[in-house]
Formats: structure tokens, sequence, C-alpha cells
């Protein structure tokens, strides 16, 4: 998964349904990241916007929660906007650990990852389908 992790065509964002702008991640989220193999030390938090859903060629929300008032807050792009765990087949959200212990935050990374692998492909579909229109 790892060499995935590091593609150079494909660009990645996050943003928060109710997030507060510009603040740093949980110390938790950066050491569990670290663990991975990732730096996120300098990502800041950023709200969702027309903009950054027009410009996605899928949109991945990790509740049903997220994707409920995703689909209705930009309903003309309701059709690229997913529960992140159908990727992989399934229909579950992956809880948010803030706030609790670093525990947690492995647990939210694991489940993300496993995802991440076995929905790797069907993600993959959307975005490339989505550049050769």
């Amino acid at each position: 998964m790892n060499e995935r992790l590091n593609r150079t065509d494909v660009i990645a964002r996050s943003a928060g349904t109710w997030a507060i702008e510009g603040r740093p991640p949980p110390r938790p989220t950066v050491q569990v990241m670290a663990e991975h193999g990732l730096d996120i030390r300098n990502h800041r938090t950023h709200s969702v916007t027309t903009a950054d859903i027009a410009a996605a060629s899928v949109v991945l929300g990790m509740t049903r929660d997220h994707v409920e008032a995703l689909r209705l807050d930009f309903p003309d792009h309701a059709d690229k906007i997913f529960l992140f765990s159908e990727m992989a087949g399934r229909r579950f959200d992956v809880p948010d650990p803030y706030g609790s212990s670093v525990a947690s935050y492995r647990q939210a990374a694991d489940v993300i990852m496993a995802v991440l692998e076995k929905g790797y492909e069907r993600i993959m579909t959307y975005v490339t389908t989505a550049s050769k229109d």
C-alpha cells in the first residue's frame, strides 16, 4: 500500500463538514500517522467548500451523517459523494477518535488503511474515469 501513497498523479484532500478552519491536527493524529510513515504536522483543518466538491472526482465521507450533510449541501454533486467504507464493499461509519486515547486513533487509522487497501481499485476507478471526461 505504501507505494500507492506516494502517487504524484492524484491529489487527495481532507475537508471537514463541520471543521474550524486552520487548526493543526491533534497530537495523537500526528503520532499515529508518523507510525504509518506520513508527516502531517503541517496539515491544517479546512471546511469543505463548493469549489472543493466541484473540483473533486470523488468525495468520501467517513460517516453516514457526513455523506447526508454533503449531499444536502451540494445536491448538484450528490452522484460523486459516497460513504468511505462503500469503496471496500461495505457500509459502516469510521468513528472519529477526536479527544480519545492514542489507541483509538490507531484503531481508526487501521480501519482507514484496511478500507484503502480493499477499496483502492474502486476509488481509482472514480478518479481515472473523472480525469478522462
